[in-house]
């Protein structure tokens, strides 16, 4: 049904109702619409969850930010178990090409939440970068560190 993703296969659990395929999200715990985009998210969630091995409890999908006073939605955050921001996770569909805008845009959001680590991904491509607020620089990782508890 949709495009296999560079990511580690998961079980998924999907319905249909009126037409449309919705997919669970452990995170909302509820069944969204399946569009390209939620593909990846989902295989992103449970990616960190599964490989990374981050607790569903300090994983935020989908929540809305407001910057520059324009209402925005990020789409995956990771808190520490202090409430500051670990990861920020920026997704695309799978058909649309990673590039600058896709950094602008994740950068933008990082503006007001002040990650430590940064990944843009769609599905295919996956980018990890470690930020250096101090410097106002960032540097690109191989991968992001898996959990570790404080």
């Amino acid at each position: 049904m949709f495009k296999e993703l560079n990511f580690p296969k998961f079980e998924y659990r999907f319905k249909s109702t009126e037409n449309k395929v919705s997919i669970f999200d452990v995170i909302r715990k509820k069944f969204v619409i399946l569009q390209p985009e939620e593909w990846v998210r989902q295989h992103c969630v449970h990616f960190l969850i599964n490989n990374k091995k981050y607790p569903k409890s300090l994983i935020n999908v989908e929540k809305e930010l407001t910057i520059n006073g324009l209402k925005k939605r990020y789409d995956i955050v990771i808190f520490n178990t202090d409430g500051s921001i670990f990861l920020i996770v920026e997704c695309k569909s799978h058909s649309i090409k990673i590039d600058q805008t896709t950094f602008d845009q994740i950068a933008r959001y990082n503006l007001v939440l002040n990650a430590t680590f940064l990944m843009v991904t769609n599905g295919l491509n996956h980018y990890y970068c470690e930020m250096d607020m101090d410097n106002e620089r960032y540097s690109f990782l191989k991968s992001i560190p898996d959990y570790k508890p404080n």
